[in-house]
């Protein structure tokens, strides 16, 4: 697609709630730029390149096509191995950027050929390509001194020449390998979806296993939760971003402060999930002793991630594992194993609950909001009494 075409279909949507952020998406001639806390790229007609978390590029460019068009267009076969896909006529794109919030912001990539591209502006940088209306190929290069290597059929770990190390995670039907040029290669099936995380080093065994929940389609959401001084942010408001993994669950943050996270939620199936929150120990206190309400009612701390994946194989009860973070700010994954739904009631609360009240002016009036599980009770009781002796007093 040349540059006017591009120009001519690009759409820019940009809203704001909360105060603003340093991510912005600018226009140049020849691409479109995105530029937030911790994530930047460029779209350039065809292609997501330059993709960086924390100042570095990660992944030089990835591209999407759909499989019948780059098979009948593009010299490929529907038979033809995985690894012999190193290039095809890629598909046009459009950005949308949608700011949730400060230091809460997710850019949206649409492609022509049915394909949709999420950036998540947190510290792992995750991007999230989606087959939303067609079977897809992707093919995404590495950057330069970064080695990629093929671990198992729905996952390829790239390391970078600093040690770092990101992994291509395939979700739903779909594979993906390393090509023959040395880049990564994936097929989605319509709905799949190919995860990028990226980590501050070596991942850790903790954050192997959140990889193979999120691949088996067991964890289907994570929570960012952090200051928003972290993001270059004035003030003291503590931000989320949200990541989906399908379109199954929803999680909506209900209330936040320095001693909790209050989240709704919610699945149209009764089967259980893993939700993963990543608390800073700038924006919940303690966040390595964190303890986990659902419903109101406390969950029982697992020893193993078996344990909280059994949970949701309808378990008693749900359970929560806590395990420390390689992210670049210093935080704690909880890594919470919900044992049934349809809409769940969760709060991550801080053990040492004895800090201030909700950022924002957030109305909290869920059963586990700060004070503990039971404080809305408690509040609404007080409420009733004054009430009554004020009645009395007339």
């Amino acid at each position: 697609m040349n540059v006017k075409a591009l120009a001519a279909t690009l759409l820019l949507v940009v809203s704001a709630v909360g105060p603003a952020t340093a991510a912005a998406v600018g226009a140049t001639q020849d691409a479109e730029a995105y530029s937030g806390t911790y994530v930047s790229f460029q779209a350039n007609g065809d292609a997501v390149a330059d993709y960086s978390v924390n100042q570095k590029t990660v992944v030089d460019s990835v591209a999407v096509q759909s499989t019948s068009e780059a098979e009948s267009s593009g010299g490929l076969t529907s038979d033809i191995d995985l690894t012999a896909v190193t290039n095809f006529e890629a598909a046009g794109l459009s950005v949308a950027s949608n700011f949730e919030g400060s230091a809460s912001t997710t850019a949206t990539v649409e492609s022509e050929s049915g394909a949709t591209i999420k950036a998540n502006d947190n510290d792992r940088g995750i991007m999230v390509v989606t087959a939303s209306e067609n079977s897809q190929y992707v093919r995404a290069n590495v950057s330069s001194g970064s080695e990629a290597e093929a671990a198992g059929e729905n996952r390829v770990v790239v390391t970078g020449d600093d040690g770092a190390t990101g992994t291509f995670i395939v979700v739903g039907e779909g594979d993906v390998t390393v090509n023959e040029e040395g880049h990564v290669s994936a097929e989605l099936q319509q709905g799949a979806d190919l995860v990028y995380r990226q980590y501050n080093e070596e991942r850790s065994d903790s954050e192997k296993q959140q990889e193979q929940l999120i691949a088996e389609g067991k964890a289907t959401a994570e929570v960012y939760y952090q200051q928003a001084a972290e993001s270059g942010s004035d003030g003291e408001q503590r931000t989320t971003n949200v990541v989906n993994y399908g379109q199954e669950t929803t999680v909506e943050v209900t209330s936040k402060s320095q001693s909790h996270v209050n989240m709704t939620v919610e699945r149209a199936q009764s089967q259980g999930k893993v939700v993963i929150v990543s608390a800073s120990e700038a924006a919940l206190n303690n966040a390595e002793n964190a303890e986990v309400y659902v419903d109101g009612e406390a969950a029982a701390q697992a020893s193993s991630y078996s344990e909280v994946k059994s949970a949701t194989n309808g378990g008693d009860t749900s359970k929560y594992l806590v395990r420390s973070s390689s992210s670049a700010q210093a935080s704690s994954d909880v890594v919470v194993g919900v044992n049934h739904f349809s809409e769940r009631q969760m709060s991550v609360q801080s053990a040492d609950d004895s800090s201030a009240g909700d950022d924002g002016g957030d109305a909290d009036t869920s059963p586990t909001g700060d004070g503990g599980p039971g404080f809305g009770v408690l509040a609404a009781i007080a409420a009733i009494g004054a009430a009554l002796y004020a009645r009395a007093k007339l």
